[in-house]
């Protein structure tokens, strides 16, 4: 596997990443990680493999490592010391998968690309002058990917598995709307000119034998837009044994008390942490609200709940290990998710579905591809966020909150996740013989 990020690193590709790295090896495969070394203390794993790399964000969280010969050519010594390799899966967006993908074109393996990031939103949610950035996004991608091709495709040029996929409501089947389209992007067509998020995410298609995506929602856009005929629809998992851990601890009863809110995730404007708090003051609602995560915006977040001196009570309790996590959101009322447009699944909110808990939900995507168990947000203001959680305060005092629906839970362990995506190893792999 190619990350952008270590595993050990804050964000949700990485805590799915782990999840999957440890149920492949539970089902007795063998698994490398490559991805820039932390510039921090973090737990060691024989199955990482670290490479050289510059810290890029204030608190050294996040770092870079610049995908070039000399990057391949330390890929290749430390890969050559371990068993040989089957299949190359890139779970990266950026350098990571750009050196994924020239080590896959160099021994001639075939990549299964999990399209993680909205490129496009992600970017101009980030970065000043979005369009100059994926511009250049892109010019790095035609130098760094000069000359690299993909190992044979699938001849049917679809990457699932038959029997492996979500119930039919969450199936991708996009082929004939890519096919359909009038528009040259969402037909496939790129003009030399192409610079936008989905030209980008195309050329690493391009380069793949199969693609997949965790949610729905994400998989039929990158179909729309000519990422891809056909995406395998596989969610990121939640482990199943401390889900079981968690269901064993018995979540029957609501505690007493004040409606229970949790926020957790990144604190980075995509997230939009500031408009939840200013949310949660305009509200006026009498409750509890846990804030989990850290990021550049803490600061900034710790200043604004002083500044709006809200009627909730709001706690910080920074990054907490996964089972803690868990437990939290279990015990929770309502998690709150507050990004839109930008999450390509929303692991947050099917965690605490998996747990029992409802969610207000500010994306409608998340919401229809979860499907019940869920205040949803009529749109990006910071009134509506406010009356919704006025809404889901009156419904948890009131004994009358919504269900997840229950399926959830089995659907989303990481052992049916892994199983399924064992499946298009298989497929991938033997489509090249």
């Amino acid at each position: 596997m190619f990350a952008d990020q270590h595993l050990e690193s804050l964000g949700g590709a990485q805590v799915s990443m782990r999840l999957q790295k440890r149920f492949l090896e539970r089902a007795g495969h063998v698994v490398t990680v490559v991805a820039p070394r932390l510039h921090r203390d973090a737990p060691h794993d024989p199955g990482y493999l670290d490479l050289p790399s510059l810290a890029i964000t204030p608190d050294r969280e996040y770092a870079l490592t610049w995908p070039g010969a000399r990057t391949d050519r330390f890929v290749d010594a430390e890969m050559g010391a371990r068993l040989p390799a089957d299949v190359v899966h890139v779970q990266a967006d950026f350098w990571g998968a750009f050196i994924g993908h020239r080590y896959a074109a160099r021994h001639g393996l075939p990549v299964v690309h999990t399209m993680h990031n909205r490129v496009d939103v992600g970017i101009e949610a980030t970065a000043p002058f979005p369009r100059v950035v994926l511009r250049a996004l892109n010019a790095w991608a035609r130098r760094a990917l000069r000359g690299t091709t993909a190992a044979r495709r699938d001849p049917r040029g679809y990457a699932s598995p038959a029997g492996q996929s979500e119930p039919p409501p969450l199936r991708a089947r996009g082929a004939s709307t890519a096919r359909a389209s009038t528009d040259a992007e969402s037909a496939g067509a790129e003009p030399p000119s192409a610079a936008d998020g989905w030209a980008y995410l195309r050329r690493l298609a391009r380069l793949s034998r199969a693609v997949t995506a965790p949610s729905g929602h994400f998989a039929r856009r990158l179909e729309r837009h000519g990422v891809s005929e056909a995406v395998d629809v596989i969610w990121n998992g939640i482990d199943d044994d401390v889900l079981d851990a968690a269901l064993a601890d018995g979540h029957v009863e609501r505690r007493p008390g004040r409606p229970r809110f949790v926020w957790l995730g990144r604190m980075s404007p995509e997230k939009r942490l500031l408009p939840f708090l200013e949310a949660v003051a305009v509200s006026g609602i009498d409750a509890e609200v846990e804030i989990i995560g850290g990021g550049a915006q803490l600061r900034a977040a710790r200043r604004a709940v002083e500044r709006l001196a809200p009627a909730a009570s709001i706690v910080f309790s920074g990054r907490l290990p996964y089972a803690e996590t868990l437990r939290r959101l279990a015990d929770a009322d309502a998690v709150v998710q507050t990004s839109i447009g930008f999450e390509t699944q929303g692991m947050t909110v099917f965690e605490a579905a998996s747990l029992g808990t409802p969610a207000v939900i500010s994306d409608p995507d998340i919401a229809a591809e979860l499907g019940s168990g869920t205040w949803t947000v009529p749109d990006a203001t910071v009134s509506a966020l406010a009356e919704t959680l006025r809404h889901a305060a009156h419904d948890i005092a009131a004994g009358s909150a919504v269900r997840p629906d229950p399926s959830i839970a089995e659907r989303f362990r990481q052992s049916s996740r892994t199983a399924a995506m064992i499946a298009v190893y298989e497929r991938a792999v033997s489509a090249g013989r």
